[in-house]
């Protein structure tokens, strides 16, 4: 008898990222609010008990349940996830396919131009060629390796701190986000929330590679996580 680690576990102290989210199934989902809420998963099988550690980041997708969101209906209708698993989330985004003929146009030429002829021939349209000046100016301006070693750096350095002035504020909005009430379109705030709301505010600040939470982390927080809870 062995015990193997799982994605959990060997996401420990970094990221574990999970594709089609909707379509897991419930037992796994259990393991999950262990993890996401104490940052432990705890085994108990063939003899072997114990508690592993899964101090790691979440990043989940998942799909509305008719294969197309429904604008008409809400968040939680449309994906219909246990709200005790969503308000463990911190932030919660849309990323709808829009039909515009517009945006469809410029996705088709996109992809038809990776099969076409390549980069550099006659025949490159103006679109494409500004496309690809955005890119390299992006990639000239903040490379993998810098963007790599500035991550690290923030994390491994900065410490930011949340002065008492900013305390009031925290609980004040709080307190407006309880407030919002419960009903099948906005997932009601939990002491989670709060806690999210700390740890985007340290997040933002952190991104300033400054040591101190200011009252724009906190604004920005809360808008981020009203936006993911309506």
């Amino acid at each position: 008898m062995v015990l193997e680690s799982g994605a959990l576990v060997l996401s420990d102290r970094g990221i574990c990222c999970i594709d089609e989210f909707d379509k897991m199934d419930d037992n796994t989902r259990v393991i999950l609010h262990e993890a996401m809420e104490q940052q432990t998963v705890s085994v108990a099988k063939a003899g072997i008990i114990c508690t592993l550690n899964a101090r790691t980041a979440i990043l989940a997708a998942a799909n509305p349940v008719h294969s197309k969101y429904d604008p008409k209906l809400s968040v939680v209708e449309n994906i219909q996830l246990p709200p005790t698993l969503l308000s463990r989330f911190d932030l919660i985004y849309l990323i709808l396919d829009k039909q515009t003929e517009a945006n469809d146009r410029r996705l088709a030429n996109h992809i038809v131009s990776l099969y076409s002829s390549p980069a550099g021939e006659e025949g490159q349209n103006a679109g494409e060629d500004e496309a690809q000046a955005t890119n390299l100016i992006a990639t000239n301006k903040t490379s993998r390796e810098f963007l790599a070693k500035y991550i690290s750096y923030a994390r491994r350095y900065i410490q930011p701190i949340i002065p008492e002035e900013a305390v009031d504020t925290l609980i004040q909005e709080y307190q407006r986000m309880r407030s919002m009430g419960n009903s099948a379109k906005t997932i009601t705030a939990t002491p989670r929330q709060l806690e999210s709301l700390i740890r985007i505010a340290e997040s933002l600040a952190k991104m300033r590679l400054s040591n101190k939470v200011e009252t724009k982390d906190i604004e920005e927080a809360v808008r981020l996580i009203r936006t993911a809870m309506q």
